[in-house]
């Protein structure tokens, strides 16, 4: 066959042509003369010499050795032409089909040559057995052209060719005769049916899924193997009559008048095994009184699989069973699938009920290792799943998988992710339901007082009961929706950076401080009610894709019954408040903000600090801070927050074009406008950030630029940090006053003693007696802060003292310094 398009190809400067009169017989080079060229075109339908003449195709033998044009041929590797087996290649069959000329098989179903060819009849075509005396059959038959002189070049050739995926060893493909479903006359209506399914990814539905549709062939049902279901098909010796056995009681019908033509010596019995080798002896009469045997092959095991959702409800002798059963809601297998389960579970249900079998399908990618190597034991980067779970756990197994990439993307297995989802989110969640516990079995918590209401809460309980609630309709959208990955990151986002890292944190006071010293009664039965309410939540939520843990946590917060029985919780949308969690958003930036600013200059949290400065955007903007003003003050240790409405001669601004953005919309022009980006004012600058967007003239074009197609940076000015994020800017003054000074004294030597404390194993209730070593650079920081040590630390009496006997030892600022805690 070739490539109808093929126009002459020779390289004409190597010298091809050689003198012909001079060449004799054995010769390594031939010489040939190029007399005239030809596109591919016209070589369709010139005839040539069999090579090997042993034996002709079963038909149309005179049309077998001919010149065919053929889709599949490239000139992209080799010649453009190639030698077609219709009985080795769908391809080849195909196009050897369509031009009506026949098959000719000359190697049997061992993979050796049959005696037809007598140079090498018995002989295998490929070393399938791994034989170390295996005589190359291809080499032979080089030497067999050679010295027949047939051969005009010969050249080793490196080209792709199939191979078991289990143990490498060559595949021969191979005709045989088979039983097919007609599924090409329902590709209409499987192609418009699969439209209606809900493909995750959308992609594998509309594009390998949807074109192995589009060019869909009969469906090949039988396998010539010996384990399976036998094809219930009997047939007479002249193939004439046939008949198709529906059931078993057909088939015991059917046997009987077998047994009574004298066929069959015995009736089937009750436990009669309808496998092979047995189902193979049943010999059944035909209607003219001949004997009929069984087709010795088995179906396709694809179709037990498609059948599946009938076949578990013994379909159709109890066709009510289907009600409500059928079709599936979600079915979930790899992508490799597409033409397997998919495929047939999709064709029998279109066929036999003109329905799809499932409503929404999850196509899984592939594990692959960390560096994106396919696994294999052969390649020794496989990871036995059943000693990763024993070793790490199922559900943060599980866990990592899900929030590693979506379920339906190859995803890259490193172990270190299931220790940082360990860590990280499992760890976190622990530790929060431990500070719980804690508390309260101190404090006699009883979950079953009637709740406090919440316009009775202060603001942060307010606010993470409205993000839990939003977490709610986020998690509860992504699982309906079949985004388990989305729904993970939320709830592993919820629980560590807003309940552990904000809530808790700046909630902690509340718990573990005893009524009357600041806190009401009222006021930590709120905040033990949120926090309970919020871990039962998530235990709920996270349930799905954690099933072990959930249960855990959720039996651990005194449930009676399984979370796998519990209702999934249902959102309040009274209890979102989209502007206080905006709020809230706004000071987890800042706090953030300023926390890195701190970093920056190895400024410690617990060093007070006089002001940050924000500019001010807009009214709505201060407001919104100015609502959490106190939480952020609170969060960065820092004493008050400046506005500026008017940054010009405080912050220096500059301005950065997003080549990334700006590029594909401006292409030629963007040098253009990147200049004129760079080259803006600082009031330009902040009307763009006031605004959104300015309008700029470049060479007579009005060009509007908005704000997140740039990047706005602060330069640092003396004596304060500066730091951007989008339209956020802070600046922290990072000028430490000596009053300052002590009080970031005070918050360490608190840090220290509570660390002792723990060392001490004295319960977070007990209440101590203190006495510190006097030290010239604490002692103003001792007096000037002495009630505020004492309430954190409980202490009844704390004194310095020129001398600690039976003391203890710490640093603060690098200077050691001495103590004696006593238990009152």
């Amino acid at each position: 066959s070739v490539k109808i398009v093929l126009e002459n190809n020779r390289d004409k400067t190597k010298g091809d042509y050689l003198n012909i009169p001079t060449w004799s017989l054995g010769d390594k080079k031939i010489p040939f003369q190029v007399v005239k060229e030809f596109k591919g075109a016209d070589l369709v339908g010139v005839t040539y010499e069999q090579l090997l003449p042993y034996t002709l195709p079963h038909k149309d033998a005179e049309k077998a050795f001919q010149v065919i044009a053929g889709d599949f041929v490239t000139t992209e590797d080799g010649t453009g032409i190639v030698h077609l087996a219709p009985s080795f290649g769908a391809d080849d069959m195909r196009v050897c089909n369509q031009n009506k000329i026949g098959s000719l098989t000359l190697v049997d179903k061992s993979g050796k040559f049959v005696s037809e060819c007598p140079q090498w009849a018995g002989r295998y075509v490929k070393n399938f057995n791994d034989d170390p005396e295996y005589q190359n059959v291809d080499i032979d038959i080089v030497v067999y052209l050679k010295q027949n002189n047939k051969a005009f070049k010969v050249e080793k050739y490196a080209h792709t060719y199939p191979h078991c995926w289990r143990t490498d060893k060559p595949i021969l493909y191979y005709p045989l005769d088979s039983w097919f479903i007609k599924t090409t006359a329902y590709k209409k209506r499987l192609t418009e049916l699969n439209k209606t399914i809900n493909w995750k990814p959308k992609a594998t539905g509309t594009g390998r899924f949807g074109n192995w549709l589009e060019n869909l062939v009969d469906w090949n049902l039988s396998r010539s193997r010996f384990w399976g279901t036998p094809l219930p098909i009997w047939l007479s010796r002249d193939r004439k009559e046939i008949k198709v056995i529906g059931s078993v009681s057909e088939l015991q019908v059917e046997v009987n008048k077998a047994y009574d033509a004298g066929f069959m010596e015995h009736k089937l019995t009750e436990d009669f095994d309808l496998h092979k080798p047995f189902v193979d002896r049943i010999v059944l009469s035909s209607e003219t009184g001949q004997k009929m045997y069984r087709e010795p092959d088995l179906i396709d095991v694809w179709f037990d699989s498609g059948a599946m959702p009938y076949a578990q409800l013994h379909y159709p002798f109890k066709k009510n069973d289907l009600d409500g059963k059928f079709p599936a809601d979600f079915i979930a297998e790899g992508v490799d699938q597409t033409r397997g389960w998919f495929f047939t579970l999709h064709t029998i249900a279109v066929m036999l009920f003109d329905s799809v079998a499932f409503k929404n399908v999850v196509s899984n990618g592939l594990v692959l290792d960390k560096h994106g190597n396919k696994m294999s034991k052969r390649l020794g980067n496989a990871i036995d799943p059943f000693k990763t779970i024993d070793k790490y756990g199922a559900d943060p197994t599980r866990w990592y998988m899900i929030i590693n990439s979506q379920p339906w993307d190859n995803t890259k297995f490193d172990i270190e992710g299931i220790l940082e989802v360990k860590r990280k989110f499992f760890g976190t969640l622990y530790n929060t339901y431990a500070f719980l516990a804690l508390y309260a079995n101190i404090d006699g918590f009883d979950k079953s007082k009637e709740e406090i209401q919440i316009d009775q809460r202060p603001e942060i309980d307010k606010w993470i009961i409205s993000k839990l609630n939003s977490l709610i309709v986020e998690t509860d959208k992504y699982y309906s929706e079949y985004e388990p990955t989305k729904a993970a990151r939320v709830i592993q986002s919820f629980v560590i950076e807003n309940l552990s890292n904000w809530y808790v944190r700046l909630c902690r006071r509340r718990f573990w401080k005893s009524e009357g010293e600041g806190i009401t009664k009222e006021d930590k039965q709120a905040a033990y009610q949120t926090l309970y309410n919020c871990l039962l939540t998530i235990s709920k939520l996270m349930a799905p894709i954690a099933p072990f843990i959930s249960e855990r946590l959720y039996l651990d917060l005194n449930q009676q019954t399984s979370v796998h029985l519990a209702d999934f919780p249902k959102s309040k949308s009274v209890l979102i408040n989209k502007d206080l969690e905006e709020q809230m958003h706004i000071a987890q930036q800042v706090s953030s903000m300023v926390l890195a600013l701190r970093k920056k200059v190895n400024i410690k949290v617990r060093q007070p600090l006089n002001k940050i400065m924000i500019p001010i955007l807009t009214p709505e903007f201060k407001g919104h801070i100015e609502k959490v003003e106190a939480l952020i003050l609170k969060e960065t240790n820092v004493k008050a927050i400046e506005y500026v409405l008017n940054t010009s001669g405080i912050i220096t601004k500059k301005i950065k074009p997003d080549f990334k953005k700006l590029g594909p919309k401006y292409g030629q022009k963007m040098k253009l406008v990147a200049g004129a980006i760079s080259s803006m004012g600082q009031r330009e600058i902040e009307s763009l950030e006031t605004d959104g967007a300015l309008m700029l003239n470049i060479n007579e074009e009005n060009i509007r630029i908005t704000i997140d197609e740039v990047d706005i940076l602060s330069e640092d000015i003396p004596g304060w940090l500066v730091e951007n994020k989008g339209e956020l800017t802070v600046a922290l003054d990072i000028k430490i006053s000596d009053e300052l000074k002590q009080e970031g004294i005070a918050r360490e030597l608190v840090n220290r003693i509570q660390n002792l404390r723990k060392q001490q194993k004295l319960n977070v209730t007990d209440r101590i007696n203190i006495k510190i070593e006097r030290k010239d650079w604490i002692e103003s920081a001792i007096y000037n802060h002495k009630e505020y040590i004492c309430s954190e630390i409980l202490a009844e009496e704390l004194i310095l003292a020129d001398k600690v006997s039976n003391s203890l030892t710490t640093e603060i600022n690098e200077t050691e310094i001495k103590l004696e805690i006593q238990k009152t």
